[in-house]
């Protein structure tokens, strides 16, 4: 996914906030990504009070948020600190995630 938007010469930016990130994304559009690695399985973003919080905001300026697999706001949290991977934006960019998802079985 990431290669295809490089070679589409999308910028790519990481602010370090993930408040701040998402604020650029909802203010330009694009994408948030912090997607499940084999070192986070799970993901490194709490769902009740970081995911949450960002998912219903982009969800009200009219994009998506998504583990990949669920929207973020469907997910019934199993512990306080429940981690889960993130993927919000812009609706368009969004889709694509979870389209590749579903193309890849994951």
């Amino acid at each position: 996914y990431v290669k295809g938007k490089k070679d589409q010469k999308a910028g790519g930016r990481y602010i370090g906030s993930m408040v701040a990130d998402v604020h650029r994304t909802i203010k330009y559009g694009g994408i948030f990504m912090y997607p499940a690695t084999s070192s986070s399985p799970n993901g490194k973003l709490r769902l009740l009070y970081e995911c949450n919080p960002m998912a219903y905001l982009v969800e009200q300026a009219g994009g998506i948020a998504t583990t990949g697999k669920t929207p973020v706001l469907d997910v019934v949290p199993t512990a306080i600190h429940q981690r889960v991977p993130i993927f919000l934006g812009s609706s368009q960019d969004v889709q694509e995630v979870i389209d590749l998802y579903k193309k890849h079985g994951i």
